[in-house]
C-alpha cells in the first residue's frame, strides 16, 4: 500500500531563494495493493512531481510518503516508471530495450532474452524484436516502454501521461491493451492523465486534484466492472462520473 500524508514540495528559484513554487502542499492519499488508481487535475497542479515523489526520483520538504510502511528515500525494484517521452535507448534494438532493466540489475543474459521475448510478445511487438526505436511509431515505442518496466516485475507502476502524445486511435488501442494486461499482471498503478475518459476507463478510482498548490479535492469510486468490456464508455455510469470530472475541472478553471 501506498501512503502519503501531509506531503508538499516546492521548488525554489534558480538562485535558491526568492520567491518558491509550492508544487503541491498537504497531500493525503492512499493507494491499496493492485488498485489502479488514476490521476487527474488542471495543468500544473502537481501531478507530474507527485508521481516523481513516489518513484523517489525527487525529494519531498514536508509530510511522508510510504510504500508498505517504509518511507520513500530514493528509487527503488519496487518501482518502475513510464514516461510520456518513452524515454528509449535510440542505439538498441527493441529487444534491448526491454531487458536493459534487467541487465543492470546483473541477471542472466539468457534469462533476461527470455523475458524480454514474453513481454515483447505480450505487448504485441513480436517480429519487431530487432527493430530500432526510429523504425517504430509512437504506440509502438510506448508499447516498449510499457515492456521494459513490467520486465523489472515491478510492484508498483508509475505511469506519467504515457498515451498523452499519441493519436486518438492509438490511444484507445494501447488503453485497452494496458487493461488486458493489468487483468493478467495485476500491478499496483498510479496513472497520470489530462483526459476524463482515460481517467474513468481505465481506473478503480479517480483521484481529482486542485489548482497549484495540489491538493487531493475528492477521490471517486469507479463502480464499472471488471475486465472492462469495449462499450464500456457508452454507459450510464460512465457518463455520470466524467461528466462529474469535467464540472470540477471546469469548475476550477473558470475566472
Amino acid at each position: 500500500m501506498i501512503q502519503a500524508r501531509g506531503l508538499s514540495k516546492e521548488f525554489l528559484g534558480r538562485d535558491g531563494s526568492g520567491t518558491g513554487v509550492l508544487a503541491i502542499d498537504s497531500l493525503n492519499f492512499e493507494v491499496r495493493d493492485n488498485e489502479f488508481l488514476t490521476v487527474i487535475g488542471p495543468s500544473g497542479c502537481g501531478k507530474t512531481t507527485l508521481l516523481r515523489i513516489i518513484a523517489g526520483l525527487i525529494p519531498y520538504d514536508r509530510g511522508e510518503v510510504s510504500i508498505n510502511g517504509t518511507p520513500v528515500t530514493g528509487p527503488g525494484p519496487d518501482r518502475a516508471v513510464v514516461f510520456q517521452n518513452f524515454a528509449l535507448m535510440p542505439w538498441a534494438d527493441v529487444l534491448t530495450n526491454v531487458a536493459f532493466g534487467l541487465e543492470i540489475r546483473g541477471v542472466p543474459k539468457a534469462e533476461c532474452e527470455a523475458t524480454a521475448m514474453r513481454l515483447v510478445r505480450l505487448v504485441g511487438l513480436e517480429a519487431f524484436e530487432r527493430r530500432l526505436p526510429k523504425e517504430l511509431s509512437g504506440g509502438m515505442q510506448q508499447r516498449v516502454g510499457l515492456a521494459r518496466a513490467l520486465a523489472v516485475n515491478p510492484q508498483i507502476l508509475l505511469m506519467d501521461e504515457p498515451f498523452g502524445s499519441l493519436d486518438e486511435q492509438t490511444r484507445r488501442l494501447l488503453q485497452e491493451q494496458l487493461l488486458r494486461i493489468w487483468e493478467q499482471e495485476r500491478k499496483t498503478v498510479i496513472f497520470i492523465t489530462h483526459s476524463m475518459e482515460e481517467a474513468v476507463l481505465l481506473g478503480d478510482r479517480v483521484m481529482l486534484m486542485t489548482p497549484r498548490p495540489g491538493r487531493v479535492k475528492e477521490v471517486i469510486d469507479v463502480p464499472l466492472k471488471r475486465p472492462r468490456r469495449q462499450g464500456a464508455e457508452k454507459s450510464a455510469t460512465f457518463i455520470e462520473i466524467k461528466e462529474y470530472l469535467w464540472e470540477n475541472l471546469r469548475s476550477m478553471q473558470v475566472a
